[in-house]
């Protein structure tokens, strides 16, 4: 099995690992919990034409700030909702997993232990993590928290990156003092939204494993 780390572009027609740690990734993760299915959404008006259609609850954000009319891309926030569908947009994690060719399992720090355990249930040979970034820069948080993933991988064949990513994650005091000052964190801190990056920085909460198959997001049964 091979294990790649790449940023926003894929190429594997096997099985990925998408991350966006602040917030898309996280939220999903937890939404599994309240709802049946999320449906992810690339731009507002798509969202909104998905919501009619289903009559599913309308999430996201632009800049890290909640669209007009939507409830926020917010871990803590979703767990005050329930329902059959949650429709979801984001800056960055939505639009680049709309862009994958392969299988494809959403990862977090929440969900770390039990989305590489999924992949290797689920890969051929290849898992390609993809770090979403924030648009099309490179985020530390996304690849630390590639990192903690793929610790759970490192008995298979590492490309560089990867390997890289696996020893930056390794002291979890320095990731968390990173993620927590980081672009992203401090963006979300001034829009009043810290609370969310202080939840996404907790270890394996969380057993669910987003699972997208082209159209929508469901929890795989491990």
């Amino acid at each position: 099995m091979r294990i790649s780390l790449t940023h926003q572009r894929s190429s594997t027609e096997d099985l990925s690992i998408m991350v966006d740690l602040l917030r898309a990734s996280t939220t999903i993760t937890v939404a599994l919990d309240k709802f049946k299915k999320v449906i992810p959404a690339e731009s507002v008006s798509e969202a909104l034409e998905i919501s009619k259609e289903t009559g599913g609850l309308l999430a996201g954000e632009r800049g890290g700030e909640t669209i007009k009319g939507f409830i926020g891309n917010s871990p803590l926030q979703i767990q005050d909702y329930n329902g059959e569908t949650l429709i979801l947009t984001t800056t960055n994690g939505t639009r680049i997993l709309k862009s994958l060719k392969s299988k494809a399992l959403i990862g977090s720090l929440i969900n770390a232990r039990a989305v590489a355990r999924a992949a290797v249930e689920l890969a051929n040979n290849e898992i390609e993590i993809i770090m979403a970034g924030v648009n099309g820069r490179f985020a530390i948080e996304d690849f630390l928290t590639a990192g903690e993933i793929i610790y759970y991988l490192r008995d298979y064949e590492l490309d560089e990156f990867a390997k890289a990513a696996m020893i930056a994650a390794h002291d979890k005091r320095i990731v968390d003092d990173m993620i927590l000052n980081s672009s992203s964190a401090l963006k979300l801190k001034k829009l009043g939204f810290f609370e969310d990056v202080k939840f996404s920085i907790q270890r394996n909460i969380s057993k669910n494993v987003p699972i997208y198959n082209g159209k929508l997001i469901k929890k795989y049964k491990i």
